[in-house]
């Protein structure tokens, strides 16, 4: 699949540049930092979401992550999938990145494979911003929804959901099987505007 030509934006009055990353500047996403207290999850029963008290300290990446999902993050990349990278000066402090392989009973779904954005930057829409990038990316590539496997922390399905994102009807069997406590959501692409 061919990327589709993204010029330069700015967010944040222009504090922060966007643009789409390179192969080789995939591997810093590992650089945004992860830190969070996250002290809700929600869990999936009966087709229904459930918030549970948790507490967990993230500091940084569960370990072993960065290698596994790495080497995911550069199958997409070289099977025409875009990274958008939000730099402050020469910083990375958000990445959205988008797996351009159609998947889906119609195949007119992508999958969202990566949204983060750093600790001192979270609140200020840059996540959002992220997010609507890569929904107009997929959309000119045909795309009529997005997959989207989420951390199950309240804090990242509530982010999702406020986005429209809902409940996936038909979780996909290979990402499922991958990130069982993930919950699976879709996000249906509105038409253009």
């Amino acid at each position: 699949m061919i990327r589709r030509q993204f010029p330069e934006q700015t967010f944040d009055e222009g504090r922060i540049r966007i643009r789409v990353l390179n192969r080789e500047e995939v591997e810093h996403v590992w650089s945004i930092d992860r830190t969070e207290t996250i002290r809700q999850i929600y869990r999936l029963r009966d087709g229904r979401l459930c918030l549970e008290d948790a507490l967990f300290e993230m500091t940084d990446w569960p370990a072993g992550e960065p290698e596994a999902e790495g080497a995911r993050l550069l199958d997409a990349f070289d099977h025409g999938g875009v990274f958008f990278g939000a730099f402050e000066e020469d910083v990375l402090v958000g990445v959205a990145g988008l797996d351009c392989r159609p998947m889906g009973p119609s195949r007119d779904q992508l999958q969202l494979k990566f949204l983060h954005v750093s600790h001192g930057m979270r609140g200020r829409g840059l996540g959002r911003r992220l997010f609507e990038i890569s929904v107009d990316h997929a959309r000119a590539l045909g795309a009529r929804s997005l997959y989207i496997s989420a951390t199950s922390s309240r804090r990242t399905v509530d982010f999702y959901m406020r986005l429209g994102a809902m409940l996936a009807e038909t979780p996909d069997p290979t990402l499922l099987e991958l990130e069982p406590e993930d919950i699976h959501l879709e996000y249906r692409i509105p038409g253009p505007e």
